[in-house]
């Protein structure tokens, strides 16, 4: 595990930009159906209680995570995963062509049936009509995508998931998320073609001006910039003679990540072999990194004291700190900026696109002609009784 592993309150943090959830709108209108969804909640996958001291400093489990500042990856773009994983979940659901007035029994009850009717009626109720809807709303992204001559490959898709996994922050970030929808990436693959055109029919309408590129460059110049990092390991134990012994142990030539292993009672780290990967000098608490951002790679530090304990710290990679330029950013503030020009004009052509196409739907059109048909009024009324 890294260190965001040990964080108590596992937030995924990447760039400062806090991983979310994915939720899709209950809304059944079509144009909301395909519609990007910026997730709302921080994913939670902490999954055993570590050590507390690898928690960021001044954070605890039950501080709420700051709002993210204004940065290339804290935009998710036009990403329609919300809907894409919601929408898969539904599907599976409803996927069985079961029949109306289908009285074979799927299930029973001390005796009393429960029909293909009955469940087919409930699977509606559940979310019948958004899937509906979501599927008509496909149908016609695949129409125009087809007038358009649009075709998805399989290097579309795969450029479409590294693009995802870099608005979310990264790999690590990408898995949790797919963890917490209960999706793998071929699940994932199966929904990305609606995306991808709808990418591939908005982008040649969208331009992005070298001023746009130049303020958003100042607009979220601090969010472009890297701090120092190193990479380290470490064993944490409770006394000092149980440091000096552990430290006469690496003298004599035993294995760093084997005692990790053995004696560490971080159990965030211990099971990779003390291993924390890149960390920030302020992710971690200041005893610690102040040795740890001294030690040179390959180095290894004497007993450290901290408020919960002893570490022994390795320090196995270093990154400088680098202020990127607007040149070496450019390409990847243009992707970020087009992003959000499709993210805001694919609603407005899902609406216009809607509006012009034939579309009957069952589940929708029956309630709809039931609230346009007026009720008499009362002048009517009046009118019929002085017939009379």
């Amino acid at each position: 595990m890294d260190k965001k592993d040990l964080n108590g309150n596992e937030n995924l943090e990447n760039n400062g930009t806090t991983e979310e959830e994915l939720n899709s709108s209950d809304n059944t209108n079509e144009v909301n159906e395909v519609e990007v969804l910026a997730a709302e909640e921080p994913v939670n996958t902490t999954k055993e209680e570590s050590i507390p001291v690898m928690n960021k400093v001044g954070s605890n489990n039950n501080t709420t995570p700051p709002a993210p500042p204004v940065t290339p990856k804290g935009n998710k773009g036009w990403m329609i995963v919300s809907v894409v994983l919601a929408a898969a979940l539904i599907i599976v659901l409803i996927k069985p062509p079961f029949q109306k007035d289908d009285s074979t029994a799927v299930a029973s009850v001390n005796g009393t049936n429960i029909t293909k009717e009955q469940l087919y009626d409930k699977l509606i109720e559940a979310g019948g009509e958004s899937t509906l809807q979501a599927m008509i709303t496909t149908e016609l992204v695949d129409q125009e995508a087809k007038k358009a001559n649009v075709t998805v490959t399989d290097e579309d898709i795969n450029t479409e998931l590294e693009n995802l996994k870099a608005q979310l922050g990264g790999e690590d970030a990408f898995n949790a998320a797919l963890q917490q929808s209960s999706m793998t990436v071929d699940d994932l693959k199966k929904q990305m073609p609606l995306q991808v055109k709808l990418r591939k029919i908005l982008e040649p309408q969208v331009t992005i001006t070298d001023q746009e590129i130049k303020d958003y460059y100042e607009a979220n110049k601090a969010t472009f910039n890297e701090e120092e990092q190193v990479r380290a390991s470490h064993i944490l134990v409770k006394t000092k003679e149980e440091a000096d012994a552990i430290l006469k142990q690496l003298k004599d030539g035993a294995d760093f990540a084997e005692l990790a292993k053995e004696k560490s009672s971080d159990t965030g780290s211990k099971a990779n072999g003390g291993d924390l990967n890149f960390f920030k000098r302020g992710d971690m608490v200041a005893e610690f990194s102040d040795v740890a951002f001294k030690l040179k790679v390959g180095e290894t530090s004497g007993a450290v004291k901290s408020d919960y304990g002893y570490h022994i710290i390795k320090v196995t990679d270093h990154k400088d700190a680098k202020n990127y330029t607007l040149e070496e950013k450019k390409d990847e503030i243009k992707k970020t900026l087009v992003s959000q020009k499709v993210s805001t004009l694919s609603t407005t052509w899902l609406s216009d696109t809607t509006a012009k196409a034939k579309i009957t739907n069952s589940l929708t059109d029956a309630k709809k002609e039931a609230t346009a048909s007026p009720e008499p009024s009362a002048s009517a009324e009046a009118g019929t009784e002085s017939a009379k």
